[in-house]
């Protein structure tokens, strides 16, 4: 019986990676948008100087735009679960002589193995681009937050995907969701606890959870730039990590096919 939920698990992973090295398009375009904002913005302002900044811009938004490419393209993972609704296969799944856990164990596994290739992709380029690595350990502790942004993403679509119906709908929520706490999560501009922004937008900031995981990425991948200490970032990250897998597993294991 446990190797019948193992195999189960092993397919449902095996199943989303062959649909994502199947879709080209959508392997190129959550590569070439977080590229894109990563090339432009990264040496367009290269030499501008803002409120807080130290070092090169592309330092301090290269951590954000790994983290905008694994948090997309997590996103995908509840998609698929709304496509598998439209088209049956999910009532199939439900119905066959395995727990629910595995089935939601291996999605989740799948999702985020995709999410962290792309990240990875992204990081990788990154530093070839000059981005500073503080050191090994910082850069171990940069995919630590890798994987738990991961996690924490596919939790959060598993949650939007089994309370809705419509691929059109979850777009649209996604879109309202995810972009503000993506700008509110200082990927792009620093968050000042001064007069250099609005306090409600710095307090808005900090109750982002997306907040914690970016600022726990550049503090342990470039060592500048961060407001929180890294470790301070990484409980705080964890706990997300867990509430949002544990909201995850419980809705999609109450949702109908």
């Amino acid at each position: 019986m446990i190797g019948a939920e193992f195999q189960a698990i092993y397919v449902m992973w095996l199943r989303e990676m062959k649909r994502f090295s199947r879709s080209r398009s959508r392997i190129v375009g959550v590569i070439i948008q977080p590229l894109f904002f990563l090339v432009i913005l990264g040496f367009g302002l290269r030499g501008a100087i803002l409120p807080g900044l130290t070092g090169d811009y592309i330092d301090f938004i290269a951590p954000g735009i790994v983290a905008m490419a694994i948090l997309f393209s997590s996103m995908f993972t509840g998609i698929s679960v709304l496509w598998d609704k439209q088209f049956g296969f999910l009532q199939e799944v439900l119905v066959a002589p395995i727990s629910r856990f595995s089935i939601i164990i291996g999605r989740t596994f799948g999702g985020a193995t995709i999410s962290l290739l792309q990240g990875f992709i992204i990081l990788i380029i990154s530093i070839f681009l000059g981005v500073t690595v503080s050191s090994t350990a910082g850069l171990f502790l940069t995919i630590i937050f890798m994987v738990l942004l991961a996690f924490t993403a596919v939790g959060f679509g598993l949650i939007l995907a089994s309370l809705m119906r419509d691929f059109q709908g979850f777009q649209i929520i996604i879109n309202l969701i995810i972009l503000p706490l993506f700008f509110l999560s200082s990927a792009i501009v620093p968050i000042q606890t001064n007069e250099n922004l609005p306090k409600f937008l710095i307090d808005a900031s900090f109750a982002n959870p997306l907040f914690y995981m970016v600022d726990g990425l550049r503090g342990s991948l470039t060592g500048m730039n961060w407001v929180f200490d890294p470790l301070i970032n990484l409980v705080i990250v964890f706990i997300i990590c867990a509430i949002m897998m544990g909201l995850g597993t419980y809705f999609f294991s109450k949702s109908e096919a």
